[in-house]
């Protein structure tokens, strides 16, 4: 299969190179020149979770990779479920966060990982990418004590909770994490900037490991199909899945999913007040706003890199527009919805719990309701806590990293500050 450069349709490359290289010309992402739906989608979805996802990835990545080396990809990447939990008679958490870093991204993250070990042939890499808070620690994890593979990962000083930040920069070894003096948007334009640099991208070899990476949101994709599989079969075709929203992969790999042929009736996009989707839908202006923090940090994002990879896909016609929807959630009804999915004896983070407002404000009678549960709620702990006013406890995972020393240093949101200290740790 090609994948075609969105800003430079000259650009195509194949599935490997597109995984290598991360961005291409003029920072535009990679794309399927063509997405082939299956015609035997129930035989598809009776199917088991990795057995599924071999046949989704391979549908999508086509006969470039030998099925074996496949086969052993993703059956090590996927060594844990995504349970559909119902909260109430119609609507359902899809809980992602069952992996070692306890949310969404371990799936795209492990996935890359081993696809980049295994293409790589032993070439050095550097992993450069940014993050809003679960990338970091999926990324981070799924490549450390990789041979011949070093990561340097930004976040924003501050902006991101504490418990997830441990996650990621106590590691060492080969994982570099940088804390920035500004917000997650600066972050991914210093990543673009060193893209756009060839001293830094030739010279260090760099790869992006955020949803831009073609590898992680194919991985994505897997887990709408896992949804569904979990439903009756008379439901599937009437699935509206409310997907939180920061910087739009998960939402593609949705898109995506329904382009394959899985029955997804609608989709909603939530966010939260950094909402210019949702605006966007509404008025057919793009218009972003300054990054505001808020409490469900991970999606304070104005300007989503994976944007254009949905707008292709409804320019290209394999959605309609009208099975989209946008829903901006403040900051009072995220916490609302947290105290409402308390009452009805589900514990949520801030993210889940705008998944689920949007859903309930905006499910039609005969429709079943999917919103993503994309962390553990105890990655939030001290904003869970405020809110519900009950103690949680942490999963192992982070008990086990709470102690631990972080290796993280500071820069100042400056790319000559960027390009200087990494060419100090990696040169």
């Amino acid at each position: 299969m090609n994948l075609v450069n969105l800003k430079d349709s000259s650009d195509k490359v194949s599935f490997s190179e597109a995984v290598k290289k991360g961005l291409g010309k003029h920072q535009g992402l990679y794309f399927p020149e063509q997405i082939t739906p299956f015609e035997n989608i129930e035989e598809i979805i009776a199917l088991p979770f990795v057995e599924r996802s071999i046949r989704v990835l391979k549908q999508l990545i086509g006969d470039e990779m030998p099925d074996d080396l496949l086969n052993k990809i993703v059956s090590t990447a996927f060594q844990f479920g995504a349970p559909l939990v119902e909260v109430t008679d119609d609507i359902y958490s899809l809980e992602l966060f069952h992996g070692p870093t306890l949310a969404f991204k371990d799936f795209g993250g492990r996935f890359m990982a081993q696809t980049l070990a295994n293409i790589s042939e032993g070439q050095p890499i550097t992993i450069l990418t940014a993050t809003s808070g679960d990338t970091g620690a999926a990324v981070a994890h799924a490549f450390y004590g990789i041979e011949n593979i070093q990561v340097v990962i930004l976040y924003p000083k501050g902006k991101i909770s504490p418990l997830q930040a441990k996650l990621f920069t106590t590691l060492g070894g080969n994982i570099h994490t940088v804390a920035i003096e500004s917000d997650f948007d600066d972050c991914q334009h210093l990543v673009k900037a060193a893209f756009d640099d060839p001293d830094v991208r030739e010279g260090l070899h760099l790869n992006s490991a955020n949803s831009i990476n073609i590898s992680r949101l194919f991985a994505q994709v897997c887990y709408y199909f896992e949804a569904i599989a979990q439903l009756p079969k008379e439901q599937h075709d009437k699935a509206v899945f409310s997907v939180p929203s920061g910087n739009f992969g998960n939402l593609t790999a949705g898109i995506i999913a329904k382009s394959l042929g899985l029955p997804i009736k609608r989709f909603i996009a939530a966010t939260n007040s950094n909402d210019t989707v949702p605006r966007y839908l509404q008025t057919g202006e793009w218009s972003p706003k300054q990054t505001v923090a808020t409490i469900s940090n991970a999606m304070d994002v104005s300007q989503p890199n994976n944007w254009p990879r949905i707008e292709a896909l409804i320019e290209q016609g394999y959605i309609d527009k009208t099975c989209l929807i946008g829903e901006g959630v403040d900051e009072e009804y995220t916490q609302v919805a947290m105290r409402q999915l308390a009452s009805l004896g589900y514990v949520s983070e801030p993210h889940a719990a705008i998944g689920y407002r949007s859903l309930s404000r905006s499910l039609e009678e005969g429709e079943v309701g999917i919103f993503l549960g994309t962390a553990h709620p105890a990655k939030f702990r001290e904003t869970v806590e405020n809110v519900l006013g009950q103690p949680i406890s942490l999963p192992q995972p982070l008990a086990d990293c709470v102690g631990k020393p972080e290796f993280s240093v500071e820069i100042e949101n400056s790319y000559v500050a960027l390009k200087s200290h990494l060419f100090s740790i990696l040169k």
